[in-house]
C-alpha cells in the first residue's frame, strides 16, 4: 500500500531548562537499554472521534511537551572510554549521559494519509510498530513521537510512543491526568504542573538524604544476595531460536479465585498473585525458594505520584513456599513484597556494585533473572464494590473459557523469566483485542521465557501452574503447596486447569 505521510511543525515554549545527571530509575533504563539492546519505547495507537480536527492534535502535542520537562529533555551522550578493569580486546564502556532539559523547540507531528478502501486501523498499528521499533535518537530527537492517521481528509488515529528514559507506565498516567488541565479553547494549562521533574530528583537523590536511602536499599540487596540459592533453573534440553519466547494466557479463572482469596486473607490481589508465581515457579523448577524482582514504580514517595518521568526501579524478594499452604505464602509475599517496594529506590552505580561484590563473595554468578510486573493496579476495578464473591460454579464455568498460546519472539529480553500480568488487554501488543477474550473481567499474562535457561515445556507449566495453582486455593485455605525442600519439581503431565496450546514457533 501507498501512503503519503508530511508534518506539522509544532512549536512549543516551557517553562524551565538545565542539564544534570540521570536519575536513578533513568540509569536503570539505560543499563536495559545497553545490555539488551532493546528500544523500551512505550506507547500506543488509538481511535479518534469523527471530526477531530488536526489543530486540536497539535494544541496536545503542544502542551505536554511545554507542560512536562522530561518530555523536552535530550541527553548528552557521555564520551565513550575504556574500562580499565576490561581486558585489551574488550568491548569499551559508555558512562552515563546527561539529561538537557530546553525551554522551546520544535517538534513534528507527522500526518500519514492512507488512500479510500484500505485499512486506517491497520496502518495505525503500523505506525504504532514503527515508532516502538526505532531507537531515538537522543542526542537530536525529543523524547515523544506523535502522528496521526488520516484518511479521505478525516483523523482516523492518533499514534503517541514516548521514550521510556522520559517516563514510565505511571508517568504516561500522569500524563493523560494532566490533561484535565488543558483548557481546549485556548490551548492553555488551568492549574500549576504537579510532580517533581527529573532535574529535581537528581538533587534530591544526590542529597544527604537521598544517599542514605540508597544505601538503606543497598544494604537490604546485599544481605539477600548473600541468603539466597545462586540458581534458579535447571537448563533447557530444547533450546530456540529466537531465544526469547512469549507465552500469552487470558484467564477469568484467575481473576474470580484472586477475588476469593484476597476476600478471605485480606490481603492485596497483587500479593496473592506473587504468591502464585512463587509456587508455580517452584513446582516447575523444584526449588522451593522463589525469587523475583517486582517493578517498582516508586510512586508512594512524597511529591512523587504525578510526576512525569522514569520513576520506577526493581525490588527484589525471596519466597520459601516448601511445607506450607497456600495462605501462608500468601503471608510470606506480602511480606516480601513490601520489603522489596521498600528497597526498591536506589543508586544504579551502587546497585551495580553491589551484585559484582555478591558475585564475588559467593564465587559464583548470582541469577536474580526472573521479573514480576503486575500491572492491575493502573487499572480501575471491573468488579462493583458490592459484586458478590464468586462460587464454585462460577469458577468451574470460567476455567473453560482460559486460552492459551505462544506470541512474539525475540533474540534479547530484559530477564530468564519475566512474567507480566494486566487487567485489560495490552493494546501494545498486534493481536491482544480479541472480543472473545474481553467478554468478562479476567487475568491476562504473558511470561517472556528464556529457552537456554528453561524449555518451552516448562514455561508452559509454569503458566499451567500460575493458574491452578489460585484455582486450588480458591475456596481452600489450607491448600498444600505440594513442595518440600528438597522438591524434585512437578512432572509436565501433573498440569490441569489450562487448554492444551501451539507448538512454539
Amino acid at each position: 500500500m501507498v501512503v503519503a505521510t508530511s508534518e506539522v511543525v509544532v512549536k512549543f515554549h516551557g517553562q524551565g531548562s538545565g542539564s544534570g545527571e540521570l536519575t536513578w530509575g533513568q540509569q536503570s533504563i539505560w543499563d536495559v537499554m545497553q545490555y539488551t539492546g532493546r528500544t523500551m519505547n512505550i506507547g500506543g495507537a488509538m481511535p479518534l472521534p469523527p471530526g477531530t480536527p488536526i489543530e486540536e492534535i497539535a494544541t496536545l502535542l503542544r502542551y505536554i511537551v511545554e507542560r512536562h520537562q522530561a518530555l523536552r529533555t535530550r541527553l548528552e551522550l557521555a564520551e565513550i572510554a575504556p574500562d580499565a578493569d576490561a581486558d585489551a580486546d574488550a568491548p569499551v564502556k559508555e558512562g552515563y549521559p546527561r539529561q538537557v532539559v530546553s525551554e522551546q523547540g520544535e517538534i513534528p507531528l507527522q500526518v500519514v494519509d492512507v488512500p479510500d478502501g484500505h485499512d486506517a486501523e491497520a496502518e495505525a498499528a503500523a505506525l504504532r510498530d514503527r515508532y516502538e521499533m526505532a531507537a531515538f535518537d537522543y542526542a537530536s530527537e525529543w523524547p515523544v513521537r506523535m502522528g496521526v492517521i488520516r484518511q479521505a481528509g478525516a483523523l482516523t488515529h492518533v499514534v503517541v510512543q514516548y521514550s521510556h528514559l522520559a517516563v514510565d507506565g505511571s508517568g504516561i498516567e500522569a500524563v493523560v491526568r494532566d490533561l484535565a488541565h488543558l483548557d481546549p479553547a485556548t490551548g492553555s494549562a488551568t492549574a500549576p504542573v504537579e510532580g517533581v521533574t527529573p532535574l529535581e530528583l537528581v538533587r534530591i537523590q544526590e542529597s544527604a538524604a537521598g544517599r542514605r536511602q540508597s544505601d538503606k536499599s543497598l544494604r537490604y540487596w546485599a544481605a539477600l544476595l548473600r541468603s539466597i540459592p545462586a540458581q534458579r533453573f535447571n537448563g533447557s534440553d530444547d533450546p530456540r531460536e529466537p531465544r526469547f519466547q512469549e507465552l500469552f494466557c487470558y484467564s477469568p479463572a484467575m481473576h474470580l479465585a484472586i477475588r476469593s482469596i484476597a476476600a478471605r486473607t485480606g490481603a492485596d490481589g497483587s500479593h496473592v498473585l506473587l504468591a502464585a508465581y512463587a509456587v508455580a515457579l517452584a513446582r516447575v523448577t523444584g526449588r522451593s525458594t522463589s525469587v523475583a524482582q517486582v517493578v517498582v514504580n516508586n510512586r508512594f514517595r512524597p511529591g512523587f505520584a504525578e510526576a512525569v518521568s522514569q520513576l520506577s526501579q526493581c525490588g527484589i524478594c525471596a519466597i520459601d513456599v516448601a511445607d506450607s499452604t497456600f495462605d501462608e505464602v500468601v503471608v510470606r509475599a506480602w511480606k516480601g513484597a513490601t520489603d522489596a517496594y521498600l528497597h526498591g529506590y536506589f543508586s544504579t552505580t551502587g546497585h551495580n556494585d553491589v551484585l559484582r561484590e555478591a558475585a564475588l563473595e559467593r564465587g559464583e554468578p548470582i541469577d536474580i533473572s526472573c521479573f514480576v510486573n503486575d500491572r492491575r493496579g493502573q487499572t480501575p476495578s471491573a468488579d462493583p464494590p458490592d459484586a458478590p464473591l464468586p462460587t464454585p460454579e462460577d469458577l468451574s464455568a470460567a476455567l473453560a473459557r482460559t486460552t492459551l498460546r505462544w506470541d512474539r519472539a525475540q533474540a534479547t529480553y530484559d530477564g530468564s523469566f519475566y512474567l507480566h500480568v494486566d487487567a485489560q488487554p495490552d493494546t501494545n501488543v498486534p493481536g491482544r483485542m480479541n472480543p472473545a477474550e474481553q467478554e468478562r473481567p479476567a487475568v491476562y499474562f504473558a511470561i517472556w521465557g528464556d529457552t537456554h535457561c528453561l524449555a518451552p515445556a516448562d514455561i508452559e507449566a509454569c503458566a499451567r501452574q500460575l493458574e491452578a495453582v489460585v484455582v486450588e486455593a480458591a475456596f481452600d485455605g489450607t491448600a498444600p503447596t505440594g513442595l518440600r525442600g528438597d522438591h524434585p519439581g512437578l512432572d509436565r503431565g501433573d498440569d490441569e486447569g489450562v487448554a492444551d496450546v501451539a507448538e512454539v514457533a
